[in-house]
Order: C-alpha cells, then structure tokens, then sequence
C-alpha cells in the first residue's frame, strides 16, 4: 500500500490517524510515519484498511439525516 492509499484509505472511513492510533493502540508518530512514506505500511494493516474502506465506500452514509436537527 502507498502512503497515498493509506491516507485515501483514512478519508473513506474517516478516520483521523488519531483515530486509528487509538483503535489499534499504537504511536500516533508511527502512524505519521506511515502516512508521509517513512516507515513501510505493514500487509496485514494494509489489508484491513482496505477492506474497511472498501466497505464505505459501498455503503456511504444514508443522506436522509442530512441537515436534521433537534426539536428541542
């Protein structure tokens, strides 16, 4: 995986590299280094991002809640 799909990887799930450093419990300066072409992105890793992002982007968000608000 490139550092390119990496980052495109991020924005269909949308997740920040905050966001994935939290879920898989690692340094955020890691995940940096991932994103700029630092550090080689690991297969396995790169496989789950794939698949997640495949999934977004073929099930994106219903646009039926866009603009709802609270009546309150």
């Amino acid at each position: 995986m490139t550092p390119e799909r990496f980052s495109e990887c991020l924005l269909h799930i949308r997740w920040t590299p905050i966001n994935i450093a939290s879920a898989l419990q690692c340094e955020l300066s890691w995940l940096e280094a991932l994103e700029a072409g630092n550090e080689e992105i690991p297969a396995g890793l790169a496989a789950w991002l794939e698949t997640l992002a495949q999934a977004h982007e073929a099930l994106p968000p219903p646009t039926t809640y866009c603009g709802k608000r609270s009546k309150l």
